[in-house]
């Protein structure tokens, strides 16, 4: 890092320590969106609209929270199956939740998972105070430190979940940078964005990235909304070899943002030379266990499949094959911690439908 860049970063921080209600006063540009697609394998912009803008992140902050994890377990300073404490304050976060108790316990790899499917705050607080030596303002002093290394200048955490603080502060242009490293750096890891649900003490918990089997190569990240930030949105989508990573900020509805998202990708897959793709009109994702080559493996069982069922029609299509899953999370049937699949296994499919509609019951969760 130039000397330059490092006064940046400290000109950023302490900015936004000293004068954090004037930047939340200015952050949020009330009915207009940030946007910026970039090319994952050369960092090119091929799209971008007032990428600069200094914004809330919401929930989008877990991708440092997830990026920081993935380095933890990569460096051998934690691993997935290690067991975390759940503290009082952990709990008490705001939903969206996993409504986690104090005293109880979780694993670091059922914390990623909770984040990349149901956003889970109490989940990421656990995370930050884990990876923080107990103290989540601390874990937050390290996401910064770690933004600034990543050259997100404009980038400021003061939590682990993106639940409301004036002083915690992104641009999209940031939050580019942040995707593309977690692909990058971590690809080995990648495959956890994509998963469409896991089950948690008896119960499932779907991956409500609405991104994932509706828009065409689409497996991954995030999402994010509170009151004060808006709808945001970071995706990655792959086709033909070209990946490109997408961000939305500020919208003013979860249907505009994610229509946003996807005629952004559109446009920008086609000026990479890719050919249009039709998008399928869909219900919320299946996940199924292939009956006649699923393989269980140490690393996970092969052979699942990502399926979407069209609105008008019996069957499931296949969109995408998912990456080896985790032994830990592909359990299929309630209350039964099914880890092993044999060549003659049935087909389980777990139906997002119910859950659905008490996402959208529960819209305005901070997620």
């Amino acid at each position: 890092m130039t000397r330059f860049s490092r006064l940046k970063v400290a000109c950023t921080v302490g900015l936004s320590v000293g004068l954090g209600g004037m930047h939340a006063a200015h952050a949020q540009y009330v009915g207009q969106m940030s946007t910026i697609v970039v090319d994952a394998k050369s960092g090119a912009v091929l799209s971008q609209q007032d990428p600069d803008l200094r914004r809330y992140p919401a929930s989008l902050t877990k991708l440092m929270t997830l990026y920081l994890t993935f380095k933890a377990v990569r460096t051998g300073q934690v691993t997935l199956d290690q067991v975390m404490p759940v503290s009082a304050h952990a709990a008490s976060m705001e939903p969206s939740k996993l409504g986690l108790r104090p005293g109880s316990h979780l694993t670091v790899e059922q914390g990623v998972l909770a984040l990349v499917t149901k956003s889970a705050n109490d989940a990421a607080c656990a995370l930050g105070e884990f990876l923080g030596g107990g103290d989540e303002t601390r874990f937050a002093a390290m996401m910064t430190r770690e933004a600034g290394r990543l050259g997100m200048y404009d980038t400021v955490f003061r939590n682990a979940s993106g639940l409301p603080n004036p002083e915690q502060m992104t641009s999209a242009r940031d939050l580019a940078v942040l995707a593309r490293h977690l692909i990058v750096d971590y690809g080995e890891y990648y495959h956890y964005f994509a998963v469409p649900g896991f089950y948690f003490h008896g119960r499932t918990v779907p991956n409500h990235d609405p991104m994932l089997g509706a828009y065409p190569g689409a497996d991954g990240l995030k999402t994010g909304y509170t009151d004060e930030a808006g709808h945001n949105l970071v995706t990655s989508a792959v086709r033909d070899n070209v990946r490109l990573i997408g961000v939305v900020m500020g919208a003013p509805s979860n249907n505009r943002r994610n229509k946003m998202m996807a005629d952004l990708l559109d446009q920008s897959f086609q000026a990479e030379g890719v050919a249009p793709v039709a998008r399928p009109v869909t219900r919320p994702l299946l996940l199924a266990r292939a009956s006649s080559h699923a393989v269980a493996t140490r690393h996970g069982i092969q052979g699942l499949r990502l399926a979407s069922a069209r609105l008008h029609g019996g069957g499931a299509d296949q969109v995408a094959e998912a990456p080896a899953i985790p032994a830990s999370f592909t359990r299929f049937r309630r209350g039964h911690a099914t880890t092993t699949a044999t060549a003659h296994a049935r087909v389980h499919l777990v139906g997002m439908g119910h859950v659905a509609h008490t996402t959208h019951v529960h819209a305005k969760a901070r997620s």
